[in-house]
């Protein structure tokens, strides 16, 4: 009797504990393979988020708002203006796509420009809404980060000439229900595979935020009825 309650294991036994250790095993490494990129979905929610509280409470408050994306600290806040502010692209041609035919025509269109716009309005001051989870920006504590590991790949909305892909990028919306086209790229790490990047596109007419994988860059609308910002038919 002593001796039967002291026998070891059998190998069928054996064979089981270490069948449900490789389980464990192949279940713990699948899921950490999964993690950087639940990561990035996360941090691709959260943007379009803030994007729709932005877009809703601009014309709930009849405010100026922006989204605010430090490309270097990895984090996002809302801000909201006291002011009336306008954000316009540069305008690359102030005769409809005529080149100037001399200097004196191009200060003449210059001086009109100034005339009709009238006096300058004082530039609007921004301060960082304290709701939804952003807290005190300027202790540095606040802002919601992105997920780990997970960074900007770039940046560009209308008014920029150029996507940002270092320092601060900013998503304007106004009352009314308008706001301004942006491409918005996440990725995981420094990589430049479109496998590990996502980009959100941001419709400025709607608000609405399409997510899409790879490295998606920013349409610019022309009146060629292909890509027009009336029809808007990219989103």
């Amino acid at each position: 009797m002593r001796r039967a309650t002291r026998r070891g294991l059998s190998l069928i036994e054996i064979m089981v504990v270490l069948a449900i250790m490789a389980i464990f095993v192949g279940v713990a490494v699948a899921g950490s393979m999964q993690l950087p990129s639940e990561r990035l979905h996360r941090s691709t929610t959260m943007i379009v988020s803030a994007i729709k509280v932005a877009y809703t409470r601009a014309t709930a408050t009849s405010r100026d708002l922006r989204l605010v994306m430090d490309l270097d600290q990895k984090k996002i806040w809302l801000e909201e203006s006291d002011a009336p502010m306008l954000a316009q692209a540069k305008d690359k041609s102030a005769t409809g796509g005529a080149d100037p035919m001399n200097q004196l025509e191009l200060a003449a269109i210059a001086e009109g420009t100034r005339i009709m716009k009238g006096p300058p309005i004082p530039k609007p001051r921004f301060h960082a809404i304290e709701a939804y989870g952003f807290g005190d920006t300027e202790s540095g504590k606040g802002g919601k980060p992105l997920q780990r590991d997970i960074t900007f790949r770039s940046v560009q909305t209308t008014h920029d000439d150029a996507p940002r892909k270092s320092g601060r990028a900013y998503l304007y919306f106004w009352p009314g229900g308008r706001t301004e086209r942006a491409a918005i790229q996440l990725r995981i790490g420094d990589s430049e595979e479109d496998g590990r990047t996502m980009t959100l596109l941001v419709s400025p007419l709607t608000g609405k935020v399409s997510v899409k994988g790879g490295a998606a860059e920013l349409v610019v609308p022309t009146d060629d009825g292909q890509s027009s910002e009336r029809k808007d038919t990219t989103f």
